[in-house]
């Protein structure tokens, strides 16, 4: 899945403002030594305790922030602000929606920082909430869409069948793995197929110069979906060619065809990656590997060794679990892919053992301004 969400903000990996470091700090605290009166411990340890149940109960809650950015998403009520400030009222007419309840549904965007309320009650679309028009140039409108759609918010719910069955909650709700109820139901696939570009297109600029490519050679990738990330690295590797391999189905929306700058240097080639690789100097494989397990990972990336020409590399282009307990992005979207997919987010040490299970070696982890981290990885 290329679920490529770039950077994590200051408001923490699920998007939401975090508690104040105040707050924070007291909904941790040690309990403090009682004083010379006695009691003072004891109601000290209530106040904790009624602190922690509204911490939690806010929580809770959490969920109904992604609900209101969906309805704002799927109404198109950013594009409806793109000249400015709105009254409630006005917003409602040009969005078919009721005006009391948009109001109350932008009240709680404007707590989040997405729209901003003025002195005469109108709301405008902040800085941060640009992205979500959908004539914005990263818009992402699409991409909330597909991380809100019912075949990852069903899974989320059901998520405690994925702790006592250790298998995805997806295929007990809906009858099939994930990708094979994609191949059956086309709404839902083309969802995914466009939420995903949107997701990846942010972030392939900085990728294709993040890397120290070869002055020439082929590029190869591996379930490269519409073509983003290949179409920047041709663009920015002016001596390389490339080859976007995936399922025709994929291929049949490939956006290679636009840009005057790579013409003539890609080619398409369809196929399965459980199967077989196109052979290239360079295999990229972004956003892949984390929907399988690690034996379905070794398979495919045993097919990218056998298709390296000498000298070759592969690059892993996922998201690097780092250690310890801060936020990082990589978490939360371990959690969603624990809930549609077999596969799950990885460490460095992870990657290392997962490339020696397929004959290579681990050669470098460099970071990039994305979420994501390329992987390189070698003939063992």
């Amino acid at each position: 899945m290329r679920q490529d969400a770039g950077n994590v903000n200051s408001s923490g990996a699920d998007g939401r403002a975090p508690a104040s470091d105040e707050e924070a700090r007291q909904a941790t605290a040690s309990p403090t030594a009682p004083d010379t009166e006695g009691g003072a411990a004891s109601d000290d340890a209530d106040t904790r305790l009624r602190r922690s149940a509204g911490f939690l109960v806010d929580e809770a809650l959490g969920f109904l922030y992604p609900a209101a950015l969906r309805a704002a998403a799927d109404l198109g009520v950013a594009d409806h602000l793109v000249d400015g400030p709105r009254a409630p009222a006005s917003l409602a007419t040009a969005t078919g929606t009721d005006a009391r309840n948009l109001h109350r549904l932008l009240r709680l965007l404007a707590t989040r920082g997405v729209v901003a309320e003025d002195e005469q009650g109108r709301f405008a679309l902040t800085e941060a909430g640009q992205a979500l028009r959908s004539d914005a140039p990263h818009s992402v409108r699409t991409a909330v869409l597909m991380l809100t759609d019912r075949t990852m918010w069903l899974p989320a719910h059901a998520m405690s069948h994925c702790l006592t069955e250790g298998t995805p909650a997806f295929d007990d709700i809906f009858g099939m793995p994930f990708f094979d109820h994609f191949a059956q139901d086309e709404r839902t696939a083309a969802v995914f197929h466009v939420g995903m570009a949107a997701t990846s297109d942010p972030e392939n600029a900085p990728l294709a110069t993040a890397y120290d490519f070869p002055a020439t050679g082929t590029v190869v990738d591996v379930g490269g979906g519409h073509g983003g990330l290949l179409t920047e690295v041709l663009r920015h590797h002016p001596g390389l060619d490339g080859v976007l391999f995936d399922q025709p189905h994929v291929l049949a929306g490939h956006r290679l065809n636009g840009d005057a700058a790579i013409a003539g240097r890609w080619t398409l080639a369809n196929g399965d990656f459980f199967t077989s690789v196109p052979s290239g100097d360079v295999l990229l494989i972004k956003r892949i590997l984390h929907d399988w397990d690690d034996e379905r990972s070794a398979v495919i990336l045993g097919h990218c060794r056998r298709a390296l020409r000498p000298g070759g590399r592969i690059l892993v282009l996922d998201a690097v679990v780092p250690p310890g307990n801060a936020p990082h992005q990589a978490k939360v979207v371990d959690l969603m892919l624990m809930g549609v997919l077999p596969g799950r987010e990885r460490t460095e040490a992870d990657f290392a053992a997962l490339f020696e299970a397929a004959g290579l070696r681990l050669s470098r982890v460099l970071p990039t301004p994305t979420v994501l981290s390329m992987v390189e990885a070698v003939p063992a």
